[in-house]
């Protein structure tokens, strides 16, 4: 008995310490509040040597595209001419009336660039590229082909270009081929897979539904922007709120963050409760959600296959470089939770939970998130008959599968490969 009320204990102390995580992380760095606003922090960890007698020969990599303003307008446009009205009719305190001001830069930055990449978002990639060619100079040597392909958005086109140009600089004998066609669409972006119809459950919007409802509260906001209780009650609250927090998020992603912030504007409990609710969102149409037996995960079916198809034909050469693709976040999250990296492909029942069990969205797809595969042969020897080794990067810093494996964090390609192969048989 007082065993069981020991482990009860120790399991009870390990969620609380994990609850308090997410918390401690958004208290000192309010920015990964932002979501997949987040821009990129680089890795944070030095990499494991190489097993003796291996060297990095190929290298599979599949990111998102770098920092970028925000897509349409209504972000920009709602809240700024919301705060216009209200300032017309006196309605603003002198922190409303100073964030009208910030509303307007932000938006002035802003205009008619929908969507496109910052020169910040440009930077990553730029940086992201040349500590890839640092890291493992054995792949980027010589003459060797890098193969690049991008989604046809022009965010993710600008990336690559960014990307090869570092790689290019870097060494410029490189056999550089890239494209951006919807050709390649059906596994870098899959716009037709049916398991996008699939995350939309009953089950799944009535449990978001819940949780938004235990998690929207944006009345202190509203008592530092405006001086009327009464004017508050004939605005849409929680839309406002939201429109405010997505532009305080994506400040980081641009020029104007050396600036200016806006979450001076939110309460800490605020600010953390709207990332609760954007975390769980994220989950539940993007990862291993019980509500949608995991249909946002099954999204990335064809680009499992891709990288597994491509990896059969390059590993076969001795020298083949890199195959390089640019996409969105919107691959690269179920990409990490079908590969069941870092644990974050398990499935969590209660959204409640998801904070309690290390289920963090900051971690997985900032701005220029990306997974890298990086494949190591014997050196010498016939590589049709060689035991290859893999290790997987997440953003950079090494990652776990759950595969066994006696050389951690290297994995036996044949054991990676059979286990991804039977997570996307029959799909």
């Amino acid at each position: 008995m007082k065993k069981t009320l020991l482990i009860l204990a120790t399991l009870a102390f390990a969620l609380a310490v994990n609850a308090q995580q997410s918390r401690h992380d958004i208290k000192v760095n309010t920015n990964l509040a932002g979501s997949n606003y987040v821009a990129y922090p680089g890795p944070r960890k030095a990499l494991t040597a190489a097993p003796k007698g291996y060297e990095p020969y190929y290298i599979s990599h599949y990111g998102r595209h770098g920092s970028r303003y925000l897509i349409g307008t209504d972000d920009y446009d709602k809240p700024y001419f919301t705060l216009l009205r209200a300032d017309s009719l006196g309605k603003l305190t002198p922190t409303g009336r100073e964030l009208l001001g910030k509303l307007k830069l932000i938006r002035e930055e802003a205009k008619d660039r929908d969507g496109e990449l910052t020169w910040l978002g440009a930077q990553q990639h730029h940086q992201i590229a040349r500590r890839m060619y640092e890291r493992f100079p054995e792949v980027f040597a010589g003459k060797t082909k890098i193969e690049a392909r991008s989604t046809v958005v022009i965010r993710c086109i600008l990336s690559m270009e960014n990307a090869l140009h570092e790689l290019i600089a870097l060494n410029p004998q490189l056999d550089v081929r890239h494209d951006a066609s919807r050709h390649d669409m059906y596994y870098m972006n899959d716009e037709h897979s049916p398991y996008s119809k699939l995350r939309d459950t009953p089950e799944a919007r009535e449990a978001l539904r819940q949780f938004d409802e235990k998690h929207t509260n944006f009345a202190q906001l509203m008592r530092t922007i405006f001086n009327d209780a009464d004017y508050v009650k004939t605005l849409d609250v929680n839309a406002l709120g939201t429109h405010l927090f997505t532009l305080a998020s994506n400040v980081q992603s641009t020029e104007l963050r050396h600036q200016l912030s806006l979450w001076d504007i939110f309460s800490e409990e605020e600010i953390y409760h709207a990332w609760l609710r954007h975390n769980a969102w994220w989950y539940m149409h993007f990862g291993p959600s019980k509500q949608t037996n995991g249909a946002g995960m099954y999204t990335q079916v064809n680009l499992v296959k891709n990288i597994i198809a491509t990896a059969d034909t390059c590993l076969l050469l001795p020298h083949p470089g890199a195959t390089l693709r640019y996409a969105h976040e919107v691959d690269v999250m179920p990409l990490v939770c079908l590969m069941n990296l870092n644990g974050y492909g398990e499935t969590i029942d209660n959204l409640d939970d998801l904070d309690h069990r290390g289920w963090y969205n900051y971690n997985i797809f900032p701005m220029g998130c990306n997974v890298q595969l990086v494949f190591y042969k014997p050196t010498g020897g016939d590589l049709r008959n060689a035991d290859i080794l893999v290790k997987v990067l997440l953003n950079e810093d090494e990652a776990t599968l759950p595969v066994a494996t006696d050389c951690a964090p290297y994995y036996h390609w044949k054991d990676v490969r059979a286990y991804l192969t039977n997570k996307v048989s029959g799909k």
